[in-house]
Parts: structure tokens; C-alpha cells; sequence
């Protein structure tokens, strides 16, 4: 359930059939499709880590698998759940289910590292794609992981299949701040929000994903440090970044006006870590983004702002990892972004 949100290998939504903690969104999904009417665009919200990738896959699998939501094995299925070895779930997970598309980030054959953006010439592959005849089941269905990493370009590319989908068509939008996408954008599609998950859910997704025990007391200490984030739960598995947890939970509660020394001391201690540590790190400051533009009763001026604050800190992020630049500057670039948001 990786959402493409930490770039954890060990997660691979595409071939993982469990779900964790999300039964109630499961049965939204369910029942809409049972009903003959489910609505052809989903924007699948929540903080970063939580199983929204998961989820889509879930139900591209299962419409696939399952094309008449009419059939006595539909309308008597008690979740989304496919089988491993159908030969829908084999395709699916070995990228050659022909009636699914995926957009996401790739990697750059000259850098070897995934792109910082889904390319906007990978979105408008779109367009021929439900304008093509679809398989034998008739459904063609996209999955956007996540909607987040798109550009302007992109974003509009998406919108041109949004307002005109063909029919039997399935749009499902990963996203991990829903609030800061177009609205253009968002009124098109079923919003579909994910709680993060809780800490015994977190324990048994780390242990699905990793071979571990869920018991394991590493494993229960990540969980509970996770915020109910499985990738954030990975990334604590790692040591320095669970130690580093609490520096940047500290500088949260400071804010708008964080200790300066703190910063220093966390800038010094991301500046020798490993990529996983910086990617925790930067996790963290997407979860603390994501809540503020989860809530609907903020007015649309704060709101716009933490989007804004959230694009410029992504971006700073990108050009540290595309560059190798040096990651002090990133956290008082952070932080005082931060700050800016909390002002409101």
C-alpha cells in the first residue's frame, strides 16, 4: 500500500491483495458497484501511507475480475477481494492487464531515479486509452498514484477525460491532500476519505508486508510512532528515523515560531542520514500538511495557502534529491513554510 508515497519496494499495491482498517470504504465501493451505478471518477483521499493505492488496485481488480456488477457472485460478495492466482490479479500484478492504466512516477532511464513528477506525456496516454475499445469485459480503468505528483500540464490533461468519461470508465485518484487539488478537478469526481489507520492495523500491515511478527517489539514501537501510517511505520523501522521522530514532533508543536537551535540540531542530524531518514522526515511534514487541508470548515483563503505551502516544500524536497544538495537549508526552508501555514 505504498501510494508511491515513501518509494518503499516491499510495498507493491499492484500485487498485495490484504487491506487493512479500511472495511467501511471498502463497502462504499462495494455498494456502489452492486448498485449498477457507480460513479466513473474517485478521488481517494487521506494522509500519506494508509492503504489509499491499496484500495484502488482492490477495486480495479475486482471490476475486472467481476465486470457484471449484475452476477450472482457480485452481488454476493462480501468484500473486493480477488483470489491471487485469477488470471486478473496474476496480469494486474505483473503490469499486463491490458484494460488497466496506471499513472504514476517513472524512472528516468538517464538518472536511474524516479521522476519527481508524473509526466504529462504519460497522462495524456489517457486519452487514446478510453478512447480505444476495451477488453472483454468492456471496463477501462485508470489508476492516478498520486494525483499529488501532477503538474499544471497534467493535472488539465486528466481533466479533458474527467468531463467527458466514455461509458464502463473508472477513474480512481490517489491523493494524499485532496483539499489542494483543482477544484475543477475534485467536483468531477466521489470524494472518499481514508482514516489513517490504527496502530494494531499498522503492525499487521508491517508484518504482511515485511515477514516480520506483528508482535515483534520493534515492530509495535513503529506502529505506535506511525500515526496510523504503514509507510511512516517502515520508515521507523529504520532506527535513526524513529530517533529522529520526536525532533520533528518537538518543532510541530513549536510552530509558528520554532526554537532555532532545534532546527539546527535536526538539520545536523538529517545532514549524514540515509535517503529512507529524509524521506521519513519528509513524510512527517506532508502528514502535518495533509490534516490541515483535510478539514472542509477551514476557509478556502487558509486552505489555498497550505496548498501553496505544500507545493513549494515538495519542491524543495525534489531539487535536495535531484541535486544532492545539502538537507540543513531544506529544514529551516521547511520549517519557516511551516510557520507560514500555522499563521494561517
Amino acid at each position: 500500500m505504498s501510494d508511491n508515497e515513501a518509494d518503499i519496494d516491499v510495498l507493491r499495491p499492484r500485487e498485495t491483495g490484504a487491506l487493512f482498517g479500511h472495511a467501511e470504504a471498502e463497502r462504499t465501493l462495494l455498494e456502489a458497484y452492486k448498485g449498477g451505478r457507480i460513479p466513473h471518477a474517485w478521488l481517494i483521499g487521506g494522509s500519506p501511507g494508509i492503504g489509499k493505492a491499496t484500495l484502488a488496485y482492490r477495486l480495479a481488480r475486482f471490476v475486472l475480475a467481476h465486470p457484471d456488477p449484475q452476477a450472482p457472485t457480485v452481488q454476493k460478495a462480501a468484500s473486493l477481494a480477488v483470489d491471487a492466482d485469477h488470471p486478473v490479479a496474476r496480469r494486474i500484478a505483473a503490469q499486463a492487464q491490458g484494460d488497466l492504466l496506471v499513472l504514476e512516477r517513472v524512472i528516468n532511464e538517464d538518472t536511474g531515479k524516479l521522476y519527481t513528477v508524473i509526466r504529462v506525456d504519460d497522462v495524456r496516454r489517457a486519452v487514446p486509452f478510453f478512447g480505444s475499445t476495451a477488453g472483454e469485459g468492456g471496463w477501462r480503468i485508470a489508476i492516478v498514484d498520486a494525483v499529488d505528483n501532477l503538474q499544471r500540464e497534467g493535472a488539465n490533461a486528466l481533466l479533458k477525460v474527467l468531463e467527458e468519461p466514455p461509458a464502463r470508465t473508472l477513474l480512481l485518484l490517489v491523493s494524499h491532500a485532496p483539499g489542494r487539488e483543482l477544484p475543477t478537478i475534485r467536483s468531477r469526481c466521489r470524494r472518499l476519505l481514508l482514516r489513517p489507520l490504527d496502530a494494531a492495523d499498522v503492525a499487521r500491515a508491517v508484518a504482511a508486508a515485511t515477514g516480520r511478527n506483528a508482535d515483534d517489539a520493534d515492530v509495535q514501537e513503529a506502529a505506535a510512532a506511525s500515526d496510523g501510517s504503514v509507510a511512516r511505520a517502515l520508515g521507523f523501522l529504520d532506527g535513526p528515523a524513529l530517533a529522529l521522530r520526536q525532533k520533528v514532533l518537538d518543532l510541530f508543536a513549536q510552530l509558528p515560531d520554532p526554537d532555532p537551535r532545534a532546527l539546527h540540531a535536526l538539520g545536523d542530524a538529517l545532514g549524514g542520514s540515509e535517503p529512507q531518514t529524509l524521506a521519513a522526515f519528509m513524510d512527517m511534514v506532508n502528514g502535518w500538511l495533509s490534516a490541515r487541508l483535510s478539514g472542509d470548515t477551514r476557509p478556502a483563503r487558509q486552505l489555498a495557502r497550505t496548498a501553496e505551502v505544500w507545493d513549494k516544500v515538495n519542491r524543495a524536497a525534489r531539487e535536495v534529491e535531484t541535486y544532492n544538495l545539502e538537507r540543513k537549508p531544506l529544514v529551516f526552508a521547511v520549517f519557516g513554510l511551516l510557520a507560514e501555514a500555522a499563521r494561517g
